[in-house]
Formats: C-alpha cells, sequence, structure tokens
C-alpha cells in the first residue's frame, strides 16, 4: 500500500479546530501557552485566580487577532472547577470545536522536608494533583460525550529526578505524571488522549527571582542541564503545540520531558 504525504506537513499542528482551556493562564507559563494556542487558531479558555491579570492575557490576544474568554478559577476549589466546567461546556456548543485541556495551574516549592509544613504539603497537593484530577475528570467527561479530546498536565523534570528541598514538590509531580499514565489507560478507548510535558526550571518572572536569589543553587541546578542554560517559556511552546494538536493523536500516557537534557 503506497500512503501519499500530505500536501501540508504542518497541517496538523494546527489549532483552528481546538477549543483549549488553560488552567494558571495568568502569567508564566501558562500566559506563553495560551497566546501561542491563540496564534494558531484556538479559541482559549483563559482560568485562573486572577480575575486582573486573565483580562490583561485576554486582551492581549484579542490585540493580536485571537479570541479568548476569562473564567476566575482556583482549582483547589471544586465549586470553580464546576464553574470552569459549565462555562466550557456552553462555549463548546456554541462553537464546533474539539476540547483541549492544559492542566497547568501550579507552582514552584523548595524546602527542607524537616520545616515543610502539613499546610505547605496540602496546598502543594490540592494545586497540583488534586486540581488536576478534577479539572480532568469534569472537563474530560465532556471529552467523553463527544468521542474526543486531548489533555496535557504540567508535570515536571523533578517528577524524574531528585534535590535537596525537592522531596514534596517531586512527590506532587511524579503524581500528575503517574497520573496522567493511568488516566490514558481508562480514558484512551473512549477517544480521549492523555499526556504530560515536563520541564526543567523555566525563567519565568517568578523563577528568574528565585534563582536570583540563591546563585548558588541556581548554578549547582544549571550544571545539571547538558545545553547548558535555563528554559524559557517560548522552549516549551512547541511541544505544547504538538500535544494539543492533531499531530499528537497517536500519542497518551507520555510525560514529554522538555529539559535540556537535565533528567538523562
Amino acid at each position: 500500500m503506497t500512503i501519499s504525504a500530505p500536501s501540508d506537513p504542518l497541517a496538523s499542528f494546527r489549532l483552528d479546530d481546538r477549543l483549549i482551556v488553560v488552567t494558571g493562564a495568568s502569567e508564566g507559563i501558562g500566559r506563553a501557552f495560551a497566546e501561542c494556542f491563540a496564534r494558531a487558531g484556538a479559541l482559549v479558555v483563559l482560568a485562573s485566580r486572577r480575575k486582573d491579570k486573565l483580562e490583561s492575557v485576554r486582551q492581549a490576544i484579542v490585540a493580536s487577532g485571537g479570541r479568548a474568554e476569562v473564567v476566575t478559577t482556583d482549582v483547589t476549589r471544586l465549586e470553580d472547577i464546576r464553574i470552569l466546567a459549565d462555562a466550557v461546556g456552553a462555549l463548546a456548543k456554541e462553537n464546533d470545536r474539539r476540547l483541549v485541556l492544559v492542566n497547568n495551574a501550579g507552582f514552584g516549592f523548595t524546602k527542607a522536608a524537616l520545616d515543610t509544613s502539613e499546610e505547605e504539603w496540602d496546598v502543594l497537593f490540592d494545586t497540583h494533583v488534586r486540581g488536576t484530577f478534577f479539572c480532568s475528570q469534569k472537563i474530560g467527561a465532556m471529552m467523553i460525550a463527544r468521542g474526543y479530546g486531548k489533555i496535557v498536565n504540567l508535570s515536571s523534570a523533578w517528577s524524574e529526578a531528585t534535590d535537596a528541598g525537592k522531596s514534596a514538590y517531586c512527590a506532587a509531580k511524579a503524581a500528575v505524571s503517574h497520573l496522567t499514565a493511568a488516566l490514558s489507560t481508562e480514558w484512551a478507548p473512549l477517544g480521549v488522549r492523555v499526556n504530560a510535558l515536563a520541564p526543567t526550571a523555566t525563567l519565568t518572572d517568578f523563577t528568574a527571582r528565585v534563582m536570583a536569589s540563591n546563585p548558588d543553587r541556581a548554578k549547582r541546578l544549571l550544571e545539571r542541564i547538558k545545553l547548558g542554560r535555563f528554559a524559557q517559556p517560548s522552549d516549551l511552546l512547541g511541544a505544547g503545540v504538538f500535544l494539543a494538536s492533531g499531530a499528537s493523536d497517536f500519542v497518551t500516557g507520555q510525560t514529554l520531558f522538555v529539559d535540556g537534557g537535565f533528567t538523562t
């Protein structure tokens, strides 16, 4: 059998047929994803706790010719997740687009195991793991009803690597990657692909400040990255578009490391 090459080999990477929900979209990696997805043709739903920052992102997307909607959401609150899912469901009825969820909401955490409090542990897992699970559950149900969907979870190189002060964060991100694999097993027969993207330290405004405050640790981490530099948010966009687009339709259950060789 002869298989002819597509006339446009990049067509499967377009997002014109996608409605993409991005949690944690108000700044950093989430904002970079949202703006990139909109430039590639997606209708983007921006979700985070800060309505003012989300509105700034929405205006930037609209000014560039894209489309975006804002839904204020704290992913640690199930009622907020239900409100987000209802808003996404209403938009899905109005727009004939395939659903994609990017579970990006989260924060970095470095603290010695002996000093980590119960409250810090709970907030970490409520945001990274519980929020990822219940956003996937509520929005994934709509994907299952349609017979197609994509979920992209933000894991981390710390899901595989370890370091002093990272035990709680490593545990949370390892849970995200394993949850990704488990959901893919359950939902692949129903048409929903679930993957994770795992970056190394990425120089958002927040991370850059943290690195500047502890230059010795920053130097030690940098020495572990084989490509010799920290990631920029732009380094993650190609992988994000791939996992959100039709180009990755035969990929599920994977954690894709975009870490400059940090974990190898």
